[in-house]
């Protein structure tokens, strides 16, 4: 095994790379290609990949993070909705072993694949991922929210009538809109509703900005970042900004404008998402992990990804999990709760309304 920066990653390597992801047979989510790893390597320094070797051909490769006193996490963690090794089917290393060999205490994943068994038995928690099908076309995927939730799709669509009919306007959708201003637009809105909600404001650290502005650039068969807006004549009032792979759409980070909320312009911009996502190819819109109510409404199925962390014993790694493991032990008794989370859910939305109101 050797450790390279991802820039460091050989042409062969990248293309071996890509190979094991088609040949794994897991949904192609552009946060595990290596073009992603090499976007969050310019903006997080300490961004790494273990490579393993076989003579001189490559066979498996771990993208991570390495911080402080050893203290390593999944490349991206904190954003990236996909997490893991790609590995030559048949080669498992021990988990202890790679942590080792790259230095670290412990590796922390918070979106881990499924059908990692390097490091799935150090999964603390596990979490749906709703999805969207749209392999047969977008027409079959409508057809299906008709008997699924037809009091959703009949609403929503009435709500997209009634924005039509709001102003000389029309409303229109661009699925991959290119223009940097809508994309700040949409970060400015985000911003503004994390702390609305009470939440960490993501776009407030500068290195997920970065990261947002450096994939919307890109252009990769694995990895492209795709801006969707949805506009009243010439004025966003919904977007959302993923990832795309040729065949899965990692749905990311979706705002809309305040002043059309009665219009539900996001539920509206997502059925246009799923639309323009069956017409370019795309055969998965990939919801993320999180419980939302939209989710249900628009998903037909759901993967599952992984919470946890694998711990080499040693000092390092029991300061790290006394630091971190009471908190996650904590969020894990509310959510498993119902009733106790929908009372904190009720008093952040408090909060944001008595900021809203000062």
């Amino acid at each position: 095994m050797r450790i390279v920066r991802p820039g460091e990653l050989t042409d062969r390597e990248i293309e071996v790379w890509r190979e094991l992801r088609i040949k794994s047979g897991a949904p192609a989510n552009p946060f595990m290609e290596p073009e992603f790893t090499r976007a969050v390597a310019e903006v997080r320094p300490g961004s790494r990949v273990a490579v393993w070797c076989e003579g001189d051909e490559p066979v498996g490769f771990f993208p991570y993070e390495r911080g402080p006193f050893g203290i390593g996490r999944a490349i991206g963690f904190g954003v990236s909705d996909s997490q893991g090794a790609v590995l030559r089917p048949g080669l498992r290393p021990a988990a202890r072993a790679v942590l080792r060999a790259c230095g670290l205490a412990v590796w922390g994943f918070d979106n881990l694949e499924d059908g990692q068994p390097v490091f799935e038995g150090a999964a603390a928690e596990s979490f749906a991922s709703p999805v969207i099908d749209v392999g047969e076309g977008y027409a079959a995927y409508e057809a299906q929210l008709r008997l699924r939730s037809p009091k959703f799709l009949r609403t929503t669509l009435a709500k997209e009538r009634k924005l039509s009919r709001r102003s000389d306007e029309e409303v229109r959708f661009v699925f991959d809109e290119r223009d940097p201003a809508a994309l700040r637009t949409l970060m400015e809105w985000k911003s503004a509703q994390y702390r609305r909600t009470g939440r960490g404001d993501r776009f407030a650290k500068e290195w997920i900005s970065a990261l947002v502005r450096r994939l919307h650039q890109q252009r990769a068969p694995g990895c492209s970042g795709v801006l969707s807006v949805l506009y009243l004549g010439d004025r966003p009032i919904a977007a959302h900004f993923g990832l795309r792979s040729r065949s899965v759409l990692a749905c990311w980070f979706p705002s809309y404008d305040p002043e059309f909320a009665k219009f539900s312009p996001g539920l509206v911009l997502h059925l246009r998402m799923a639309q323009g996502a069956a017409a370019a190819g795309i055969t998965l819109l990939d919801l993320g992990r999180g419980a939302a109510e939209y989710k249900d409404s628009l998903k037909t199925g759901e993967l599952r990804v992984h919470e946890g962390t694998v711990v080499r014993p040693g000092v390092r790694a029991a300061l790290h999990w006394v630091r971190r493991e009471p908190p996650r032990r904590v969020v894990g008794f509310v959510r498993e709760r119902p009733a106790l989370a929908a009372r904190g859910r009720a008093a952040l939305n408090g909060l944001a309304r008595l900021r809203g109101n000062r």
